[in-house]
């Protein structure tokens, strides 16, 4: 058995804005990796969660299964590459997965359930949610509403199981659009995910020496449970954070919108202020308008009075007319009195 594990120090990704140079393991294995079994997928628990296949692993007891297992993206958008192993210059190379805007080359390995060799039909992104394929994912629609049906692309799955790509394996070459994704934008494996990759290392009924390269079923649903349980927790704090600060940095202006926010806040808030003041200005010029309106009200009211009360009124009072005498019954009282004035004077008159 021949084995070798050269420590390489490069760059992972290209223009990867995410982290720098970083060191990683290959693993040059001199005898190819087990065939790919097959498992029935555990449902998503969670929405937004994209399935991560399946795949052997090489470590100190040699080969080992690592259980798919639902994984939370590490940005919105994102889809993973699994992993795979490629046979070259008498070797089996393994090339890890990653994550990006596209799903990269990824051997031609069919590890199942959208992942056929080529591309992921399990689900795609709209907008900014993660929708799944109900063709070709398990999901329990009770609980997560963001599905589609599209079984056209179930002719698309194939027979091959091989584990690796190369002489004797898959016969694959990468698109341009594939070699395209490889140097685009893109990360490495989460921590939740190296994190299920030691777990599985440490488990002696997932060892292909200790099964025969077929993990018993019981073995591997153990194994997705706790690594389901830690990924799941794991991711959500990390969800958690990022949103904080995606939200944070969404909302945050930049130095100069800032400022001009500041003056503008200063500008209305002394707008406001004086806008304040003159209101209640008004209201006090209102207040004791209404004062001395309601002062002089009364006076205005005793004068209109006065002049009501000491105004003459015409008198209703009609001088009686004399009637004259009626039924020939004499001269009235008028008339007795002037002859009598007459008789008088003509006594007083002297003679002669």
């Amino acid at each position: 058995m021949k084995t070798k594990l050269l420590l390489l120090a490069a760059v992972l990704f290209a223009g990867l804005p995410l982290g720098s140079a970083s060191a990683y393991v290959a693993v040059s294995v001199g005898f190819a990796p087990p065939a790919i079994p097959v498992y029935e997928q555990p449902f998503c628990p969670v929405a937004g969660y994209i399935w991560t296949p399946g795949y052997w692993a090489y470590g100190d007891f040699g080969y080992y299964w690592v259980p798919g297992v639902w994984v939370a993206p590490p940005r919105v958008g994102w889809l993973w590459t699994p992993g795979y192993w490629a046979f070259t210059g008498g070797n089996y190379l393994f090339h890890d997965g990653y994550w990006g805007p596209h799903v990269g080359f990824y051997g031609g390995i069919n590890y199942g359930y959208g992942y056929w060799g080529s591309g992921y039909y399990g689900g795609r992104w709209v907008d900014n949610t993660f929708s799944y394929n109900t063709a070709v994912t398990r999901v329990n629609t009770k609980v997560i509403h963001n599905t589609y049906v599209n079984r056209e692309v179930l002719n698309k799955k194939g027979g091959n199981r091989a584990s690796f790509n190369g002489k004797g394996g898959v016969q694959a070459k990468p698109t341009k659009a594939q070699q395209a994704a490889t140097k685009a934008e893109h990360a490495g494996p989460t921590s939740a995910q190296r994190s299920r990759v030691e777990a599985a290392g440490k488990d002696p009924a997932l060892r292909a020496k200790n099964n025969n390269g077929k993990p018993k079923t019981e073995a591997v649903r153990a194994a997705q449970g706790k690594n389901q349980e830690a990924t799941t927790s794991t991711a959500t704090e990390g969800a958690t954070k990022q949103g904080s600060k995606r939200s944070q940095s969404a909302n945050k202006p930049n130095a100069a919108e800032h400022e001009s926010a500041e003056r503008g806040k200063n500008k209305a808030a002394s707008a406001g202020e004086r806008s304040g003041q003159t209101t209640r200005a008004k209201r006090r010029e209102q207040a004791t308008a209404g004062q001395a309106h309601r002062a002089a009200q009364p006076k205005h009211k005793v004068e209109t009075a006065s002049r009501v009360v000491h105004r003459p009124q015409p008198s209703s009072h009609r001088p009686q007319t004399v009637r004259a005498p009626q039924g020939g019954r004499g001269p009235g009282p008028a008339a007795a009195q002037q002859s009598k004035k007459k008789k008088k004077h003509e006594k007083e008159k002297p003679n002669g």
